[in-house]
This record gives C-alpha cells, structure tokens and sequence, in this order.
C-alpha cells in the first residue's frame, strides 16, 4: 500500500510538472501574446471611463477648425504664433505641441512663430526619432526647424509604439543610440514643466525607474511604461484651434466680418478657463491620420495622439501606474492552483470536477478585475484560465485512459471465472479490486475429484488433459451461472465464491444450487464418457457460509482476488470428509450454510465435526435438493 501510494503521489507531481511546463511554454507564443493583450483591454472596458482634473487640457485641429479657417493643411504658421500668444495671454502654464515644425515653409512665417516661441520659457516642442535598417542602423533625428527651435528651447519625440495588433497600450520614454538619449515629448514636458532651462538636469535614469523632477516613473526593458488610459476621445477637455484664434483681432474666413465678430477666445480669456493648464496641441480630425487604436477602441472611435500623450502626463502626476505582477508570483499562485486542482480531479468524478474548475476560473477573473479596477495591478488572467482547462481536460483524458483501463484488467480478470453480468456490474464498481481486504459475510464451495492420481497414473497424460479440461469447463459455467466466481484451481480441485465482490444476499443458496447442478452436470458426463468407452471418476463437494477476510490479497505487483479465514478452511474441510459418510450425491453443507437457507432446502443431518484449531463441534448435512 505504501508503494503505491508512493508511486500515486509520483504521478500526479509528474502531472502537474508536465501541465505547468506546457502552460508556461505557450504563455511565450505569439497566440498568448495577443489573448493577454485582449484581456487587458477589456479590463478598461470594464473599469470604463477614470475622471481627470482640468489642469491638462487640449487644443485640436478639429473639424470645426478646417471648416472656420477654409485653408488647407498644413496651416500658415503665423496661425500657431497667434494661438501661442492667446494661450500665454490667457496664462496657461505650459504649451506642448504634438504637431511637428520639422521642415521649413513660407521662411516670414517660420521666423515670425520662432519669434513668438523665443518669447516664452513653457513651450516644448515635437520632433521624430527615424530607425532605418539598411546594411547598417541608421539612428536619425528629427527636431522642429531651426527658424523655430532655438537653443534652451526643449523638444521630445511623438514616436508612438504599438504592439502587435496595432494598438498603443505603451508609452516610449526614451529612445537611446551611444551616448544619445533622446526622451519623449511627455518626458520632455515634465522636466521643463517649472522653466525650460537646464529641463535635461531635472532628468536622471537608472535600471528600474526614470527620476523627473519630483516624479519617479517605472519603466521595463523596452524603455517603455503601460498607459492607464482613463477614456476613450473626449475624457481631456477639448478647444478647437480656431477658437483659440478667434479674438477681436481675428477675422474667420467666411464667418465673421468686421460688423458681426464672434472673438470666442476673448470669453475663455475673461472666463479663466485656460489659467495655470498645461495645454497639449495637435489634430483630431481623422483626415490627418494621427489616430491610433487604444484599449477603448471597441467603440470603434480610435484615439488622437495628442490625447494618448495627455494620458500619460495625467497618469504621472496622479501617481497611477500600472504595475504588471512579477513572473515570480504569477509562477507561485499558479502552482499552487495547480496541486489544489490536481487533487480535486483526481478525487471526485469529471462531472463533478468542472464545477471546481469553474469556480476557480471565475475566482480568477473576479481577482484580476478586483486588482486592476483597485489597485491598478495587471494579472495575466489568461495563463491561469489556461491552466484549469488544460488540467481537467488533461485529468479527463487520464480518467477515461485509467478507467478504460481498469475496465479491460477486470474483464480479463473474471469473464472466464464468472457471470458477464456480474463482470459487468464489477466493472462500474471497481473499488472493491484495490489492493487489501476486507471482512465479508460469503458462501464458499470446494470441490474435489475423488482419487484423480491413481486416474491420472492409470491414463496417457493427453487423455487426463483433456477429460479434466472438459470437466473444468463444465463446472465453471454452473459456477458462473449462479453468481459465483472460480477463485482458483488446486490441480483438480476447485475453489469457488459466492457473495463478493459483488453483494448477493442469496449466496448460499446460489452455493447449494451449484453443488446439485455440478452433481448433474457429471451425472450427464458420467453417461457421455461412458458412451465413448472412457472412465469415469467421483467429486466430493463441500460449503459453508460465514465470515471471512476478502479481496485482492496477492501483492502490489500480482493480482489475487481470493478469500481467508476459518470458514474457508471449514469449507475446504467438508469437502474432504465427504468419502467417510455415504451420501447420494457426494455433497456437504455445515449449520451455518443451512441456517441461511433452511426453508429452501432439503438435507439429511450426517453429523457433528471438530475442525482442527476448534473447540466447538459443527453440525454437517448433506444436500438432497432445492425446495421447489
């Protein structure tokens, strides 16, 4: 029992290592990858829409922008240098520009925005980093024109960075070449948040974490931290451009003459709307392309870069990370569900199982989402999910293989030594085949050929061969008839058991009614023999009913289904007296045998017996026949 259980426990560690291997292998495929993403979209989705505080707002090329202006794009720069002096006007306490002044365009205009920009210290500006893989790396900058960007002034790069599936869920915080770090445009706008000067010393970067300012900001291999977006287009206050151009000194084409002016940003200026924000500016409208797919793109609504910078600087200064929990302490919860799991599938039934498996998949979901909407931690919810269906399907299949198994073991076992209907049903009850026994109240019936060695002396080997096959065969199909199993055979003696594995409350009558059906069974044997001139030989049987220790008591590596005790050898012993009494039909029965089937019986009393060991004498009969 200790080996097996040994051997058991090897099992289903191997088990368990085996599944924990193969669920870890695939959280590092491709498929995995984009499931995760999935997930960790919906959890947006689920947490909705996060307020945001109105200190960072933005000022968009929209599409009332191009229909108030009627001009083209890209629009004169004289346009940015008036909204420049209007939002300064209106005493915003930064200005970023996520709209890029990399190439030159009417040279008065370019001075006269360059102009403006040298007259202010909170202006940053956006340029590219460019990546070309030719024969060798090409690492190129891109910053504003020179007309514009002058020395103190800070730029960062609007490079986005998108996963697999197209859809920006990261922020890139640097991009680095040598000795060159240039940082992103909301790095940029951080570390000049207070003055433009010096902005690269309020900067400093080690392994895990980028020190700005006041702001210590986490980030992972790829330079690069997850955006805990608050909304889908629209969470950020919007201005539309050309309402920051429209004051008393500015015309709209089309909408306004010198008698009818609507100066709408003199009302945001009298109103104070715009005082102390930080101001992002860039375009909306979806004819300039700087759209990108977010977590909150199942509203089919993509998101302005502009606003997917305003998320992250939003994100920074409320401190609201997302962290992505370690690979260390996924691994531990996971094998930890792993052994719960395991020996849940291995104790109760499949049917039964997948209610636990259930269970712990929705327990897994409502974690993940608990610790993302409250405390804004990124569980890969997807490699535990995994892990549960494959475990049970997996326990499943080794359930179905294990029971199939068994199943061929017993009817190989027992269909040649008992009833298929009996095999059958020992086949949905196999728990009484473990190895061990147990004590059982049971019939047990020997039978013996009466002086086989002087028939087998007096006989060609083939001959006794085959005239005791013939008899075997015979006798093992009453056996089976009658609910008894062959336990086994002693040479020529036979040793059979009724009542177990299988509970039958008639088995000793099922006893006495094989004793007279083999004594028929021989009767006609006896005439067929004597028929094709051959000998004949006697049987003496024995039963007796009782107590005894019953089940597989052979060993962990042979299989002996087979019963012990003192009724058994009482058994043994009624069959052996049988030539000192002379009785019709060579069969005896002991008390306890005829106390269960008294009134279905016919017996003469023969005698009281002492079985060696015993002090108690035990009546005997000899059975004549079946009350009908």
């Amino acid at each position: 029992m200790k080996l097996q259980s040994i051997k058991s426990i090897g099992t289903q560690v191997t088990a368990v290592a085996i599944l924990l291997a193969v669920t870890l292998i695939f959280s590092l495929t491709p498929p995995f990858h984009k499931i995760n993403l999935w997930t960790w979209d919906y959890l947006f989705r689920l947490r909705e829409e996060h307020p945001t505080t109105d200190d960072i707002v933005i000022v968009s090329v929209d599409d009332e922008t191009f229909s108030m202006l009627d001009t083209q794009w890209p629009f004169p720069r004289g346009y940015y240098a008036r909204m420049v002096d209007n939002l300064e006007r209106a005493g915003v306490k930064q200005i970023i520009f996520d709209i890029e002044f990399t190439e030159s365009s009417n040279f008065n205009a370019d001075n006269m925005l360059g102009a403006v920009a040298a007259k202010y210290d909170n202006i940053v500006w956006a340029g590219k980093v460019i990546r070309e893989k030719k024969a060798t790396s090409v690492f190129r900058l891109l910053p504003p024109i020179a007309q514009i960007f002058h020395t103190n002034s800070p730029w960062g790069m609007v490079n986005m960075s998108a996963d697999v599936d197209g859809f920006i869920r990261n922020y890139p915080l640097l991009d680095k070449e040598g000795d060159l770090s240039v940082y992103s445009l909301g790095i940029v706008a951080l570390a000049s948040e207070e003055s433009n000067e010096k902005w690269q010393d309020n900067v400093s970067v080690n392994d895990d974490f980028m020190h700005v300012n006041n702001y210590k900001i986490p980030y992972n291999k790829s330079r690069r931290i997850p955006i805990n977006y608050y909304g889908a287009e629209g969470t950020f206050k919007y201005y539309s451009f050309s309402s920051i151009l429209d004051d008393e000194n500015f015309l709209l084409p089309g909408f306004e003459t010198e008698d009818f002016q609507i100066n709408e940003f003199n009302q945001f200026l009298s109103e104070g709307v715009l005082k102390d924000k930080t101001v992002f500016v860039g375009v909306s409208t979806a004819e300039l392309h700087d759209s990108f797919n977010t977590p909150f793109n199942y509203k089919k609504v993509t998101l302005p870069g502009v606003e997917i910078h305003a998320n992250f600087l939003q994100m920074v200064k409320d401190g609201r990370y997302l962290s992505k929990v370690s690979f260390g302490s996924i691994v531990t919860l996971l094998i930890i569900i792993a052994i719960i799991l395991q020996i849940v599938n291995r104790l109760i039934k499949p049917q039964y199982s997948i209610i636990i498996t259930v269970v712990v998949i929705i327990g897994m979901i409502i974690w993940g989402i608990h610790r993302f909407i409250n405390a804004n931690e990124i569980w890969q919810i997807v490699i535990f999910i995994f892990y549960c269906l494959l475990s049970y399907v997996f326990n499943l299949i080794f359930t179905f293989i294990s029971t199939a198994k068994e199943k061929r073991f017993i009817k190989n076992a027992f269909q040649r030594y008992m009833a298929p209907e009996v095999v059958n049903e020992l086949i949905k009850n196999p728990k009484s085949l473990t190895y061990g026994g147990s004590e059982q109240v049971i019939s047990v019936l020997f039978s013996d050929i009466r002086s086989f060695t002087t028939y087998s002396e007096s006989h060609t080997p083939e001959t006794t061969v085959a005239i005791l096959s013939e008899y075997l065969t015979a006798m093992v199909e009453v056996i089976k008839k009658n609910k008894g199993i062959v336990d086994k055979f002693v040479g020529d003696e036979i040793m059979a058991l009724y009542g177990t594995p299988l509970k039958d409350e008639e088995h000793a009558l099922n006893a006495c009614k094989t004793a007279l059906e083999m004594r028929d069974v021989l009767d006609r044997l006896h005439r067929e023999w004597k028929a094709q001139g051959r000998d004949i030989f006697e049987i003496g049987i024995g039963v007796n009913s009782g107590k005894a220790v019953v089940g597989n008591l052979g060993s962990e590596q042979i299989f002996d289904y087979t019963a012990i005790g003192d009724n058994i050898n009482l058994g043994a012993r009624l069959e052996a007296i049988n030539k000192e009494y002379n009785t019709k039909k060579k069969i005896i029965i002991s008390e306890h045998t005829l106390e269960m089937v008294k009134d279905q019986v016919v017996v003469d009393y023969l005698d009281e017996i002492k079985v060696k060991g015993k002090n108690i004498p035990v009546k005997i009969y000899e059975l004549i026949a079946i009350r009908r």
